[in-house]
């Protein structure tokens, strides 16, 4: 694990160190599971997102073709 170094206002120390005391656990566990469950949120919402695109891609009523062409071919003069 990392160590890290944050600077916070006295008084949410406080509320969050009383929070800790009352579920048995320290003001670094809190943190550390805060952090865990935002990013854990962020890798759900980008495999929603993926998830949702190859959704519209599957479903899109416009169909690709096999590529016929070289990108030289394209780029021609």
């Amino acid at each position: 694990m990392t160590n890290i170094t944050l600077t916070i206002d006295e008084d949410i120390v406080k509320k969050v160190r009383r929070l800790a005391l009352e579920r048995n656990t320290s003001l670094t566990s809190l943190v550390r599971e805060v952090l865990r469950q935002w990013a854990a949120r962020e890798d759900l919402r980008s495999e929603e997102c993926i998830a949702e695109l190859k959704a519209c891609f599957q479903n899109a009523p416009a169909k690709v073709g096999e590529k016929k062409w070289t990108r030289e071919e394209l780029h021609e003069r």
